[in-house]
């Protein structure tokens, strides 16, 4: 972390003589001369005078104009952007006293002196072109204050957009943060713990072998501060600028985003009330439509497969639509198999029975089959001896599944079609060892004896399982068999 001043650019070289009232309604000029106009801006008044006004600003010459036509010493500016405070700063450019530009108010004061016509055509040297000034020579060359100037952007649309301040802070942020480590002078935030050089750290190229190494992901909490729509925009543009940014740092920064914004109640997986359930919806939205669509081998969007799971355990928990849940099962399927267990305890939303979604994981484990082009494996094969796979991401998948039904299996209200599908969806092959599976057959029996139509032996107690077909009561049967005789396979 840098520290950098915040810049500021003063105008004007008279003293502020500027007083308010107890009530800080009105305002009035420290002056020999009495004031002969009242201007209305929102609540507030001010009791200032015509001549300093009349050669600054084209409205208020207008205004000053009829109002004195008419025999009045009153006007009104309506529809003012940034409100008093911004008004209070352009009357005081128009006196000549000391006034000063900062980051936060930069934006109000050249969106109303837009719109009070303080222009180059009315006066030179007008408090439009020393605003322009500053945002270039000041505010667009540092990284912290192009983020504050964006932020102030909302409260002030559609003049900020229409003056393009919107999208000139944007290009500046984007800039910065696309550029080479090496050249990052600014003051940037970075609480988190650096990562390793061989992920997304690049070491800044400088003469002296005592600097620090900047992050490629240097830029990534600042941007958190963003509200949604602004962080979306900013990230377009960054991931537009070519080949600059890795996926890899894009993913982070969208981690870092979600980290940020997403109710703790929601990244727990518990039900929040429905203010917050908008509010994740759309960062969930807009974190979707960011996700990077290339990546390495490990991590093919940039994301790993446990952020992408918590992603779709919150669309599950906040309703969101199917086209956005379809578009991450499409990415996960590409790395199910570097889950955890904990990763796929997706909590299921009623009218559901069960405690987990495990007809999610089961559509999950489904793709991922049928992408590896395993779908037509025989389900009754699942104990047979067919040789083992060399594939470690198979292999992965399988001791997934199992430890996943070895937590499911206790839902007294799993079905055993689900529980038997997911057993059986996984070629033998890919089971070298038959343990963990034995523990959840084990669970599973002893939660599940309930009368029916089909009777199996499983050790020494007999079992009854609820409406099953016939192809689903052979399948149950082989694997109690099986595991009768005893043991995993060798």
């Amino acid at each position: 972390r840098r520290l950098v001043a915040m810049k500021f650019m003063k105008l004007g070289s008279k003293p502020d003589a500027f007083q308010a009232d107890g009530g800080g309604d009105s305002r009035y000029v420290l002056s020999d001369l009495p004031s002969d106009i009242v201007v209305h801006v929102d609540d507030a008044r001010f009791y200032l005078h015509k001549f300093p006004l009349l050669s600054k600003s084209s409205l208020l010459q207008r205004l000053i104009v009829e109002a004195s036509q008419g025999g009045a010493d009153e006007v009104r500016v309506g529809g003012l952007p940034g409100g008093a405070r911004a008004f209070e700063i352009c009357a005081k450019f128009c006196y000549g006293m000391v006034v000063t530009l900062n980051p936060y108010n930069v934006v109000a004061a050249r969106c109303a002196a837009e719109h009070l016509g303080m222009t180059e055509d009315v006066d030179k040297g007008s408090l439009v072109f020393k605003i322009e000034v500053f945002l270039n020579s000041g505010v667009f060359r540092s990284w912290k204050d192009s983020i504050i100037a964006l932020q102030s952007t909302v409260a002030l649309l559609p003049w900020s957009e229409d003056l393009r301040l919107v999208a000139r802070c944007v290009d500046s942020i984007a800039a910065k943060a696309t550029a080479s480590p090496g050249s990052v002078v600014w003051s940037y935030t970075y609480n988190r713990k650096a990562a390793s050089s061989d992920e997304i750290v690049e070491a800044r190229r400088c003469s002296s072998s005592s600097s620090p190494a900047v992050p490629r992901d240097w830029w990534v909490e600042d941007l958190c501060e963003l509200d949604v729509e602004l962080y979306k925009r900013v990230m377009v543009a960054i991931k537009s600028r070519g080949d600059r940014m890795p996926s890899d740092v894009v993913g982070e920064a969208l981690r870092a985003y979600a980290a940020r914004w997403l109710p703790e109640s929601c990244r727990r997986g518990e039900p929040a009330d429905d203010d917050d359930d908008a509010c994740a919806l759309e960062v969930l939205e807009t974190i979707v439509w960011l996700l990077p669509s290339d990546g390495d081998g490990s991590s093919p969007c940039g994301c790993s497969c446990q952020f992408l799971l918590n992603l779709l355990k919150l669309a599950v928990l906040v309703g969101a639509g199917e086209l956005l849940r379809e578009e991450l099962m499409d990415r996960i399927v590409l790395q199910l198999h570097d889950a955890s267990v904990s990763d796929l305890l997706i909590p299921a939303k009623p009218p559901a029975q069960t405690t987990y979604d495990v007809e999610l994981v089961e559509a999950l484990v489904g793709r991922y089959i049928r992408r590896a082009g395993l779908d037509d494996i025989d389900g009754e094969d699942v104990f047979e001896t067919n040789g083992e796979t060399d594939d470690p991401s198979l292999l992965a998948l399988c001791k997934l599944v199992d430890g996943y039904l070895a937590e499911v299996a206790a839902d007294p209200n799993l079905p055993v079609s689900s529980f038997v599908g997911l057993a059986t969806s996984m070629p033998e092959s890919a089971r070298p060892s038959h343990d963990a599976l034995y523990t959840a057959i084990d669970v599973f029996l002893k939660v599940h004896y309930i009368s029916s139509h089909a009777c199996l032996f499983a050790k020494n107690r007999t079992v009854f399982f609820d409406d099953l077909d016939m192809k689903t009561a052979v399948r149950c049967t082989q694997i109690c068999r099986r595991w009768r005789r005893g043991g995993s396979r060798a």
